[in-house]
């Protein structure tokens, strides 16, 4: 929105600042920040008043969280959401497709995770929305934004899969590329969604993800970035640093509440959103591959389901004493907090790794 001031202003007005990617990307984590700050607690105090005995805490769970967590209230992702919204649509390029690819996919599953959280708070129940009804939903919300990616992409990267580290490598996905699309963008949503499972797990990890993502997308965005780099040039997609920004500014904003002991969680509201919103910035900029390095304790996260599920129905025993993995760690006696740092270490870790791959052609 305030782009657009720019255009009404001179070469040597003052609102040209507002042709400025980085300049805009700092307004928008100060507004998300601020956003989060001012309705932080009033939304807080809003919900504990509507849900009463707050988040359904997991029977099968670790013992700990029927005690130490119940009556905290959930859909806090309603905050990062809110705040992540405003800023991006203030502060980003209203005429950019990436942008709107990308808070369609973020809203929409936002959506699909309040709902999922109405349901459960409503029956006072962890079962909320059927887990069909949700993939399905997922999955229409996903292949919409694959095909909106394939159509604003370039003609020479479009339904190409960049590969990392190799330049100049791209394999034609063809028709293929949306349903790998989906794959992507349904997969990120449910692995951070798992994730979401101690206070301040998730929300770290995202962000760092988020920043990762939003420097590959400005670096692969402008022409001689890219060119230094050896990377595909993926015109407009610079602007989608606006919106990391606005997610990690968010992010900070909600985990202010978050930190441990929490008081409100994400819920399906905030983890289905962010995870769908990093899945479509890797369509978006051709890095699907490296999202799972930089989002790699997300895919561990979500491995560890699927092995457990599959191996207890093979052999009727699991690998890991509860899964996700990090309800695994708590059975060995590790104290929450150790488990969330530790966490955001390998998260930081992998990101650094995911960042070296620019470079590395």
């Amino acid at each position: 929105m305030l782009y657009m001031l720019s255009e009404l202003s001179d070469s040597a007005g003052v609102f040209n600042l507002f042709r400025y990617i980085t300049l805009r990307s700092g307004g928008a984590f100060f507004t998300a920040l601020i956003f989060g700050f001012i309705f932080g607690r009033p939304l807080i105090n809003l919900l504990k008043r509507k849900q009463g005995e707050g988040q359904p805490i997991r029977e099968d769970g670790p013992q700990s969280h029927i005690l130490d967590k119940a009556g905290t209230p959930t859909m806090g992702g309603v905050l990062i959401l809110g705040s992540l919204i405003v800023s991006t649509l203030i502060w980003a390029r209203l005429d950019n497709p990436y942008v709107w690819m990308v808070l369609f996919v973020t809203v929409s599953f936002g959506l699909i995770g309040f709902a999922d959280d109405y349901a459960k708070v409503s029956k006072n129940s962890s079962k909320g929305v059927s887990s069909k009804v949700r993939f399905g939903l997922g999955l229409l919300v996903a292949g919409i934004a694959g095909y909106w990616a394939a159509q604003a992409h370039p003609v020479g990267l479009s339904n190409q899969l960049a590969v990392p580290i190799f330049k100049n490598v791209l394999i034609n996905l063809g028709v293929f590329f949306v349903p790998f699309s989906m794959i992507v963008i349904v997969g990120s949503a449910n692995a951070v969604n798992l994730t979401d499972g101690l206070d301040g797990l998730a929300i770290m990890p995202v962000m760092i993800a988020a920043a990762t993502l939003g420097v590959i997308a400005y670096a692969v965005g402008r022409v001689d970035f890219s060119e230094y780099l050896e990377v595909h040039y993926v015109p407009g997609t610079g602007e989608l640093l606006v919106f990391s920004s606005a997610l990690i500014g968010g992010g900070l904003g909600f985990l202010w509440y978050n930190a441990p002991p929490a008081a409100v969680f994400m819920g399906d509201t905030g983890s289905l959103a962010l995870g769908g919103a990093l899945g479509a910035i890797a369509v978006a900029t051709k890095h699907e591959i490296v999202l799972a390095i930089v989002g790699g304790l997300f895919v561990v996260e979500a491995l560890s389901v699927i092995i457990q599920v599959l191996y207890f129905k093979a052999t009727g025993k699991r690998v890991f004493l509860m899964a996700p993995i990090h309800h695994h760690f708590e059975k060995k006696g590790w104290a929450e907090p150790q488990i969330v740092i530790r966490f955001w270490i390998i998260s930081l870790i992998l990101a650094l790794v995911g960042l070296a791959t620019l470079k590395l052609r």
